[in-house]
């Protein structure tokens, strides 16, 4: 079994890794970011709801990568550890057992980027 990622890095990783298809690919790569940009807009659902549908699909999809970017933007919009758990409980009922080993991660990646925002909070 391999080691829990460490979700802060592993974004940061990501990022950096993006960086050179961003140059060499810029077009494609403006257009993925707009894409996600229109797709959070506030309408009928708010920006932590669909944040937190992203999570449940990068759970089913089994994309650590989707974990961390997501879960690191839920914790900055104030999600709960209740909402992430109850997002968790949907994403095992609709993906099954898969789906629960990586809804333990997600709940890693909970707890890693709360931790982390605690610590940056001033006293």
């Amino acid at each position: 079994m391999s080691a829990m990622p460490d979700y802060a890095q592993l974004a940061t990783e990501i990022s950096a890794n993006l960086s050179p298809l961003r140059k060499g690919q810029p077009a494609v790569m403006k257009a993925f970011h707009e894409l996600g940009r229109a797709a959070l807009v506030t309408g009928a659902l708010e920006e932590k709801t669909k944040e937190l549908m992203a999570l449940a699909i990068g759970i089913a999809v089994r994309c650590d990568g989707c974990i961390a970017f997501h879960m690191r933007t839920l914790v900055k919009l104030g999600a709960t550890r209740a909402e992430v758990e109850e997002t968790l409980a949907l994403s095992v009922y609709m993906g099954g057992g898969p789906s629960a080993m990586y809804a333990a991660n997600a709940m890693a990646a909970y707890e890693q980027f709360s931790a982390a925002a605690a610590q940056a909070k001033p006293a």
